[in-house]
């Protein structure tokens, strides 16, 4: 079965739990955006996704794409799919009016990755850099280089790419090697190789804009040496850039999609943004692409329940516990195959509130006109959006797999498909920084320095957003006021060793995503008083997901404990 998605969970997601509406019609931008307008933006995305995306998914893994002389082909269908999603405006869904898009909240084109990624992973990888690379471009690019390529990646006419990783240069991309020497008519000559370069090479678009991380002469070791440079694949007379497709990786899913070593032989480029600023210039796109990346693992665990949920409807093998009669029951009638769908079914639903949150939070951050708002919304991306990034995914992937447990057997074959989404959806704990560097990122980079100051700011937000006179409210009040101190503790621990941060990292974030999500089901809970729909997910987040909160808070407390206890020794 090819996945569908369901407007009604994100409109009462958007509406009835996060009132999304006035939150945008406070802010001058939106304030034509009626919830009216958002449910049919809505509708015909579903309807989209489903007729045009969704079925190419299986080819698309199957076929995959193929590599010749330099040139790459994507998997049938996949050209004509990609021209009629941009000739239809939907990368366009976010991007400012004055450059060809819709100006619509930024929460809706989250929305609409999230179905993309969904219905099919290795398509969306090439459209989901556009955003990033439109923001990049927006904030640092020249008069010059806005007007040559800015309508052209609002619109996803042209494709783009993030050139940063080097064989020798993974995440530490203080080490990267790549040249850029200026010329004389204000261009650059960039020379040097990158690989994992997702839709480095394609036919779906006529020209790629890569974004291409390089050192400019004389330029200090490290990330302060590093900048940025525009290369496209065509330069503006239409003559063939020296760029270079030398190979696709062979993957172990998202066969759709072609990851690209690419080699810039004195090829032309323009700077953007300052010298030696190349990171500052990337990291404008930072919580958009984390954003999208948790919401690729909400995806695509989404498609993999919903492939487990109707075959556990259908299949029948023994008589579950209680049932009347002697015939085989449907197995989502057993036990434990109902705790792994709703298990599952839990997570879904509590990480796409908090990942709408932060799309409605970038789009404050963006666009409220009061410093105060503005700020608020900024914390929370900067706080969330790597704990989304890597809970999500890791349930994605985690999630999946337990989705293909329910086929038995016939899971591990192709023929449900439910393998591929294991497969596929394993990259997001690894791109746009590895879930252990969202991890320190969190903890070390944003908890650490103002010894919880923002963290303990933000929690305290979503306390006062709960009501403790209700039970699910009261036990996430505490469970926030747990993670307080926990911040707390850990800040004083550090300071006489710091390498317990690193090491307690990892369990630090999921403890507060979990946090999170008690937060969020409370609210859900709230809002969807008698709704049967929300009864069972609730009732399994708080029997075999929430408990995973004292673990993790136990094991990071233990931590913080023996150094105090060998420091006071």
């Amino acid at each position: 079965m090819d996945y569908l998605p369901r407007p009604d969970d994100t409109r009462f997601l958007l509406h009835q739990v996060l009132g999304a509406g006035p939150q945008w019609r406070a802010l001058p931008a939106f304030a034509e955006v009626d919830d009216a307008l958002a449910d049919q933006v809505l509708e015909e995305a579903g309807k989209f996704v489903a007729a045009a995306i969704a079925p190419l998914n299986r080819g698309g893994d199957e076929v995959g794409c193929r590599f010749e002389a330099g040139a790459v082909t994507a998997p049938p269908g996949f050209r004509d799919a990609y021209q009629a999603f941009w000739q239809a405006g939907w990368p366009a869904l976010s991007a400012d009016a004055a450059h060809g898009g819709q100006g619509l909240p930024a929460v809706l084109e989250a929305v609409l990755y999230e179905w993309l990624s969904a219905a099919n992973h290795g398509f969306t990888m090439a459209p989901g850099l556009l955003h990033g690379a439109y923001e990049c471009l927006k904030h640092h690019g020249s008069a010059e280089l806005q007007q040559r390529y800015l309508a052209k990646l609002a619109t996803g006419e042209w494709l783009a790419t993030m050139c940063l990783t080097e064989a020798h240069a993974g995440s530490d991309l203080g080490l990267v090697r790549t040249r850029a020497v200026p010329q004389a008519d204000g261009s650059l000559r960039v020379d040097g190789s990158k690989i994992f370069i997702s839709g480095g090479e394609h036919d779906l678009s006529s020209n790629i804009v890569h974004l291409v991380l390089c050192r400019l002469p004389d330029a200090p070791p490290g990330p302060k040496g590093l900048s940025l440079a525009l290369v496209p694949k065509l330069l503006p007379d239409g003559g063939r850039n020296a760029v270079f497709c030398e190979r696709i990786e062979e993957k172990m899913g998202l066969h759709g999609s072609p990851t690209c070593a690419m080699r810039f032989e004195g090829a032309t480029g323009w700077l953007i943004g300052e010298p030696g600023r190349g990171l500052a210039a990337m990291f404008v796109m930072m919580n958009a692409a984390r954003l999208h990346v948790a919401l690729q693992g909400i995806g695509m665990l989404d498609a993999a329940w919903q492939k487990a949920s109707a075959y556990a409807a259908e299949r029948r093998q023994m008589r579950a516990p209680g049932a009347p009669g002697p015939d085989p029951s449907p197995i989502a009638e057993h036990p434990a195959i109902a705790r792994i769908l709703d298990t599952q079914r839990a997570w879904i639903d509590g990480a796409r509130l908090l990942a709408y949150r932060t799309g409605l939070r970038l789009d404050l951050a963006r666009h409220a006109e009061d410093p105060k708002t503005r700020a608020a919304a900024q914390r929370w991306c900067a706080l969330a959006t790597p704990v989304l990034k890597a809970a999500c995914t890791q349930q994605g992937f985690e999630g999946a797999s337990a989705c293909l447990q329910v086929f038995g057997g016939h899971g591990y074959v192709r023929e449900w498909g439910v393998e591929q989404h294991v497969r596929d959806v394993r990259v997001a704990m690894l791109y746009e920084g590895t879930n252990e560097i969202q991890a320190i990122d969190l903890l070390v980079r944003k908890v650490l320095p103002d010894a919880g100051a923002d963290f303990s700011a933000m929690l305290l937000e979503l306390r006062d957003e709960l009501d403790a006179a209700r039970e699910a409210d009261a036990d996430a009040q505490r469970r926030l006021a747990q993670l307080r101190y926990l911040a707390t503790s850990v800040a004083l621990a550090a300071q006489a060793r710091p390498r317990l941060a690193y090491e307690v990292a990892d369990d630090f974030l999921r403890v507060t995503a979990l946090a999170l999500l008690a937060w969020a089901w409370a609210r859900i809970e709230a809002s969807a008083t008698g709704d049967a729909r929300w009864v069972q997910p609730a009732a399994a987040f708080r029997r075999w997901v929430l408990p995973e909160f004292d673990m993790r808070l136990g094991m990071v407390k233990q931590a913080a404990q023996a150094v105090a206890q060998a420091a006071a020794a």
